[in-house]
């Protein structure tokens, strides 16, 4: 094996070659353009090789972390929209799976709060039943005066507000399965629920429009809305549609309406806007704060705005 050196700079169209031999060395200088290393191909079979097999790795990695985040937040979608998703596990990256522990843990503690919230709820207006019962037996055995008849009508008021406190304890703990509605069947029904209670509102049906939820708890929704419109307008008008990924309950009065900058003062518990909407209205203010947890706890929201009827439009809007 001879000794070599190699020349590539003083030269600009050639490449000084010299290798050592017993008496001296032995010189070429080659063109430059007619050199070309050997190595070149394989370097570039091994870099193109080499590159693959990395994006494979990579690919296969980030599809399976992907996987884990989408199962994630299909189980945060499904728990917003009311379904408890029990068959979600942590899976993926040591981060994804903190992730997913932090999400069950976080989904265990708003159940335990609403279930505690709604007991406490609960007991508290089913104890009250009991000594407002009597003070209404001992009433009744007393003669009738001004005073006394006074007394029952604020009992009789007392009761439909503890009435109103348990149906709302039991529309926020309404965690029954979903099933397929038919938009037009209920609205229908509730047309004509309402009008054998003596009030009529104006019913347009669609084109059949299906969706999944809680029945009875969207059924009490809309009921809501459209009891809250009769109490402070002459006339009613109930429609349904759907726009993209959502399913609207439209309901419009003809009433005074609300002002905007009031609208969500109108979803507080226990809160009435008596000025807007008249003085002598009987209620506890919880009729749009359980159409919001109903809306919510299916994945939606309740939107209110100016009506073409002249009051007030509530949009309750519902994934399709």
């Amino acid at each position: 094996k001879k000794e070599y050196w190699i020349n590539t700079v003083n030269w600009p169209a050639y490449v000084e070659v010299r290798v050592a031999i017993d008496d001296g060395a032995l010189i070429f200088f080659p063109l430059r353009k007619r050199i070309y290393a050997t190595t070149g191909p394989i370097f570039v079979m091994w870099l193109v090789g080499t590159s693959l097999l990395i994006g494979w790795i990579a690919i296969v990695f980030l599809r399976n972390q992907v996987c884990s985040i989408l199962r994630l937040v299909g189980a945060a979608e499904a728990f917003g929209r009311g379904r408890d998703a029990p068959d979600f596990r942590p899976t993926g990256a040591t981060e994804v799976r903190r992730a997913g522990r932090a999400f069950i843990a976080m989904r265990e503690r708003i159940k335990r709060h609403m279930r505690q919230r709604t007991t406490m709820l609960a007991g508290v207006s089913h104890d009250l039943r009991t000594p407002l019962t009597r003070i209404k037996l001992a009433l009744a055995m007393q003669p009738d005066s001004e005073d006394i008849v006074a007394m029952r009508s604020d009992v009789t008021e007392m009761e439909k507000m503890l009435e109103a406190y348990l149906d709302f304890a039991r529309d926020i703990a309404a965690d029954g399965p979903q099933e397929d509605i038919d938009a037009v069947d209920l609205a229908v029904e509730i047309a004509h629920e309402t009008e054998r209670a003596g009030h009529a509102i104006t019913y347009t049906p669609t084109s059949e429009i299906i969706f999944c939820g809680r029945r009875d708890a969207v059924k009490r929704a809309v009921t809501n809305l459209v009891g809250n419109g009769l109490k402070y307008a002459k006339r009613v008008w109930l429609s349904d549609e759907r726009g993209g990924v959502y399913i609207e309950f439209i309901v419009d009065d003809d009433g005074d309406g609300i002002a905007e900058d009031q609208y969500e003062t109108a979803f507080k518990p226990f809160v009435r806007l008596d000025e807007a909407r008249g003085q002598n209205i009987s209620g506890v203010g919880l009729g749009l704060s359980v159409v919001r947890d109903v809306a919510r706890s299916h994945g939606g929201d309740v939107l209110l705005e100016k009506s073409p009827k002249g009051g007030l439009r509530a949009r309750l809007r519902l994934p399709a």
